[in-house]
């Protein structure tokens, strides 16, 4: 396990380092020492040159293999850190450390794709920065840039066009699929939220023992399990499972957990898993209950910044967690965070606790079905239309008067109009 010393610069306050140090963890290194500095950012170092080699002091001294910066260290920054460091010795920001966890996590072809074309668009420009330093003759040979190859510039474009073509094509799949499961009667309800909020815990909570995975022929690419850990990340690619909420049969789709200050780039990357909570039919918003306000004030923030950019669904904030939490401090966080989080349901995915609450809400946050009333005559397709209607949508009632059924029940709207065109059908054969 390499051992690393975390680094992180603020303009003003006092530097948490409590997210970066979970985070390499996370990625594996053992975190050994920090180091913190409030100050204007340094063009050249990002901190202060005094502080780069307080930093590079402290390195040598824990004999750590790498230095993790929470911070986006330009090129040029990068590679004058490294000169400063005992040899050898990485260098690796806040955003080298995600994609190298999202790597280690990336088990499906999709989710290996867009971490490939992450990791391109955060090369690119420092393929560049090679280019201007081997154009000096500074040959910046280190594990900070790397040597320089003047066709790597043309190979990263040519991989980030061919990866984009491959994602879309997965995309238009994908987008089949979810109008072909609406199309079968199923709501679409996204878990959204920042990393480590409770999301898998919560769906595994949600979805009991009813898996899509016990019906592989027809959704054969989800994953039919939610892994749930305590630790950044355990949700890279889409895991979505079947749960049933009432009335309504509902799929339920668990993807990457949000986190504060990505880059356009990164985000981007990730746009195609992101899809599933875009084109929801309802997203629920989950919260971590047991951090400090503050905490959840920021997370909701971010959260909605990234929801509300794209998200045309109705979204219901779950405050989860809330075994750890007493009734007087829950009760303190929904009141201030009234105007982010209006009428949160508090749940625990843990425990159970109000998850009865939830699925009402999800119930009636979901968009309106339609009621119907068919009435059909007894033929040879009959029966086979009204099995349909009890798989596609809620029966109230199925009465017989001689030669005919009378139907009652309540379904998404395109289920209603497949209906009647059944129903139409059985009316138009002959006797």
């Amino acid at each position: 396990m390499t051992r690393v010393v975390v680094a992180k610069r603020v303009d003003r306050g006092d530097a948490d380092l409590s997210e970066i140090t979970d985070l390499a963890r996370a990625a594996g290194y053992d975190v050994v020492a920090s180091l913190t500095q409030t100050r204007d950012e340094d063009p050249a170092y990002h901190f202060g040159e005094g502080k780069a080699e307080e930093l590079a002091s402290l390195v040598a001294r824990e004999d750590a293999g790498a230095v993790v910066i929470d911070n986006r260290l330009g090129p040029y920054q990068t590679y004058n850190i490294a000169q400063k460091l005992p040899t050898d010795t990485e260098v690796v920001d806040r955003f080298t450390l995600i994609l190298e966890i999202f790597g280690q996590r990336a088990s499906t072809r999709k989710a290996q794709l867009q971490v490939e074309l992450a990791e391109l668009r955060y090369e690119l420009p420092r393929a560049e920065a090679k280019a201007s330093l081997a154009k000096r003759d500074e040959r910046p040979g280190f594990m900070g840039l790397g040597e320089y190859d003047e066709s790597r510039e043309r190979d990263i474009k040519a991989q980030i066009s061919r990866i984009k073509n491959e994602l879309d094509s997965i995309a238009e799949k994908e987008e089949t699929r979810r109008e072909q499961r609406r199309e079968s009667g199923f709501d679409l309800v996204a878990l959204a939220g920042y990393t480590n909020a409770g999301k898998s815990t919560l769906m595994q909570r949600l979805a009991a023992d009813l898996e899509v995975g016990e019906n592989e022929d027809l959704h054969p690419d989800l994953d039919p399990t939610a892994e749930s850990q305590d630790k950044l990340f355990t949700t890279l690619g889409t895991t979505t499972r079947r749960a049933e909420t009432g009335k309504r049969d509902v799929l339920l789709t668990d993807t990457v957990g949000f986190i504060s200050d990505l880059p356009h780039w990164l985000v981007e990357s990730f746009k195609s898993t992101l899809d599933s909570v875009y084109r929801a039919d309802l997203v629920l918003l989950v919260v971590d209950a047991s951090e400090p306000l503050e905490a959840m004030r920021e997370k909701l923030v971010t959260s909605h910044d990234t929801l509300y950019e794209r998200n045309e669904a109705p979204i219901v904030t779950v405050f989860n967690k809330v075994d750890k939490v007493d009734d007087e401090e829950l009760e303190e966080k929904r009141a201030a965070l009234s105007a982010l989080a209006p009428n949160p349901v508090p749940v625990s995915g843990l425990t159970g606790e109000n998850i009865a609450e939830l699925t009402e809400r999800v119930e009636r946050a979901l968009p309106a079905w339609e009621e119907e009333r068919l009435l059909l005559p007894m033929a040879d397709d009959t029966m086979s239309l009204v099995s349909w209607l009890y798989d596609h949508a809620h029966v109230e009632s199925e009465e017989y008067e001689g030669e005919q059924v009378l139907v009652e029940f309540e379904a998404r709207p395109e289920i209603v109009e497949k209906a009647r065109a059944k129903a139409s059908s059985l009316s138009a054969a002959p006797n």
